[in-house]
């Protein structure tokens, strides 16, 4: 694992990369892969379904797409994101797969050394980001195909097996594998929080920083290593990109008693209860407060352990917006298990829709309140699951003046990073780019527009400028 500098001490020069990218999830392999030298062709033996797409590449064919005008791709197609360039890499990636099709990739991937941009992924951990952090056991929402970065067929790394959904384990071990076989393990600090990203602006002398653009990112933080020490570093990027994600903050409900010890806000802690046999089917209920995903396989966690659940959301049993009404029932049996269990009568099981938490108290008791009425129950533990929000602490003002909405905190959902939509770097910060849930992306079919998008603006950028490197790593660490 590559160990970056210690460089806190005086030093004339600190080190200087073209990008640093924060978060080592999907995201950030994504783009690194594209960094890497790694470029998108029309596959000459393909072609496109869609006639018009298809034309279009047809008359550049010679050029890599990351070459391309994006915004003229992009033009006319539609899809499951907001942002163009995520809709059209999906499509060349997985053409009419909103149809059901299984059309292969358009896309011919060569590897042009001379085009490498010198890069650093900083992550938490190991590089799969935030699934390595997931209940092992259930299945992901996508399926395993649209889980897969280019390059590497998924099905390849799991042995082909049959389910077409994957567990979060397979998926975080398919992106470990992915780094290795792409060779991009040298662009990669694991164990690496970031603590401060500030833009500092060149001495009129131009002393002190390398690059002569006028502005560059000081970066710091530190690296955990062995025996948990502690390595501090610091250093300087000409462009960040924002790879961070959406789980690192939950939700949380506001109300009396939510720091009580028995109040949780992550589901593992419910797999810890279970495998440390602190519950069982004599306990007093689960209460579990929430209508997503999270909120069902934490019902089904406790159902399958034979725990009496409690569970509690804001919305009615019709509404269409209900993530259970939208699903395959084919594809998803289990969460149309959990939706029958809400509509209909179910041992050890009661839901109580259109309620929410009044209170929560010391002796383990909870105070719903529904339609013109107030219920107490006694209780063994409280999962609370309502989503989670990215933690941009590293920024000033935790970054909430780069929103759609300055005035309000970064949401993925409610309040995304503003970003231009085909080069993904931020309207209020030139030289910062954001990826993924941060602007909005949340499934990582459409997230893999952000790399080619921001992949696409550097290497224009540094064309121009004529300072391409090629030599094919870093040499800062």
């Amino acid at each position: 694992m590559p160990l970056l500098e210690e460089t806190t001490l005086p030093q004339e020069h600190p080190p200087t990369v073209p990008v640093v990218i924060i978060g080592n999830g999907p995201s950030g392999i994504c783009l690194s892969y594209l960094l890497s030298g790694y470029k998108p062709y029309l596959d000459p033996a393909t072609v496109h379904p869609n006639p018009i797409l298809y034309r279009k590449l047809q008359d550049t064919k010679h050029l890599p797409i990351t070459e391309q005008d994006l915004e003229y791709l992009s033009e006319g197609l539609e899809g499951r994101s907001s942002n163009p360039v995520a809709v059209l890499f999906d499509t060349l990636l997985h053409p009419n797969a909103d149809f059901g099709y299984k059309f292969p990739s358009v896309l011919q991937w060569r590897r042009d050394k001379q085009q490498h941009i010198p890069h650093l992924v900083l992550g938490r951990g190991t590089p799969g980001g935030a699934w390595h952090a997931m209940e092992g056991s259930m299945l992901t929402i996508s399926l395993g195909i649209w889980m897969e970065l280019p390059g590497v067929n998924y099905k390849d790394l799991t042995n082909g097996k049959r389910s077409d959904r994957a567990t979060p384990e397979e998926i975080s071990s398919y992106y470990c594998n992915y780094v290795k076989l792409k060779g991009l393990q040298k662009n990669f600090v694991d164990n690496t929080y970031v603590t401060s990203i500030q833009k500092l602006y060149r001495g009129h002398d131009g002393e002190g920083l390398e690059n002569g653009g006028g502005a560059l990112w000081e970066v710091r933080g530190y690296q955990q290593v062995q025996n948990d020490t502690h390595v501090p570093f610091c250093l300087f990027a000409e462009n960040v990109v924002l790879a961070t994600g959406a789980s690192d903050s939950p939700v949380r409900l506001g109300v009396e008693g939510e720091d009580l010890p028995f109040v949780f806000h992550s589901i593992s802690d419910l797999g810890l209860a279970v495998s440390q046999r602190k519950l069982d089917k004599n306990s007093d209920p689960v209460l579990i407060v929430g209508a997503g995903l999270s909120a069902a396989d934490a019902v089904l966690c406790a159902c399958n352990s034979n725990i009496r659940v409690l569970h509690v959301f804001r919305k009615r049993i019709d509404d269409s917006d209900l993530i259970f009404k939208q699903l395959p029932k084919t594809l998803y049996p289990e969460y149309h298990k959990v939706y029958n269990m809400i509509v209909n009568l179910f041992p050890d099981y009661t839901s109580f829709p259109e309620h929410c938490v009044v209170s929560f108290q010391s002796d383990m008791k909870c105070l719903l309140q529904g339609n013109n009425s107030l219920k107490a129950f006694k209780i063994s533990m409280v999962l609370v699951l309502i989503g989670t929000n990215p933690d941009l602490f590293f920024l000033k003002g935790q970054g909430q003046y780069l929103g759609q909405d300055p005035t309000r905190p970064i949401s993925c959902k409610q309040n995304p990073i503003d970003i231009d939509p085909y080069t993904f770097e931020c309207t209020k910060e030139p030289g910062l780019f954001a990826m993924g849930p941060l602007v909005g992306d949340n499934f990582v079919r459409f997230l893999k527009g952000g790399a080619l998008g921001i992949a696409s603006c550097l290497l224009k950028r540094l064309k121009k400028k004529g300072k391409l490197i090629s030599n094919g790593g870093n040499n800062i660490m």
